[in-house]
């Protein structure tokens, strides 16, 4: 891989069940397993989802109209069957309004034409879940 498409994070063992994820440029995301406040890793799974398609969205109609409200909605089942612990049924929902006016107008025309491509060719996150990306572990030195 090149530097330009290298993608990566650090993730660093806090204590017991809890850990703090970094990114190249420094910035930090906290998350475990205890059912505290703390995201778990499902729930970043579908923050990712639905964060990449809000990013795609809010840059092709934000342009036009600044939304008067702007909320996505991401949901799954997690389930455990013959191919183990995954989530299935996952769903964006977005609740967006604009103001009125042309270029209000103009975003509401936009929004489900970016939310397509978004999810159609643009939202890395989705697509590589639709794809279905091998991942791969190795423990270093074993």
């Amino acid at each position: 891989m090149s530097d330009d498409t290298l993608r990566s994070v650090r993730i660093d063992r806090t204590e017991s069940g809890r850990y703090v994820a970094t990114n190249v440029r420094g910035g930090t995301l906290t998350f475990g397993s205890h059912g505290d406040a703390d995201f778990s890793p499902v729930e970043l799974l579908l923050a990712a989802i639905g964060g990449c398609t809000a990013i795609d969205a809010d840059v092709a109609t934000s342009r036009h109209a600044e939304p008067l409200e702007f909320t996505v909605s991401v949901q799954g089942d997690k389930v455990s069957d013959e191919q183990g612990q995954h989530m299935t049924n996952l769903a964006v929902t977005f609740h967006v309004s604009f103001p009125e006016g042309e270029g209000g107008d103009r975003a509401r025309t936009i929004l489900p034409r970016a939310v397509k491509t978004s999810h159609d060719r643009l939202c890395t996150v989705s697509r590589t879940v639709e794809i279905g990306t091998p991942v791969t572990s190795t423990v270093e030195g074993a």
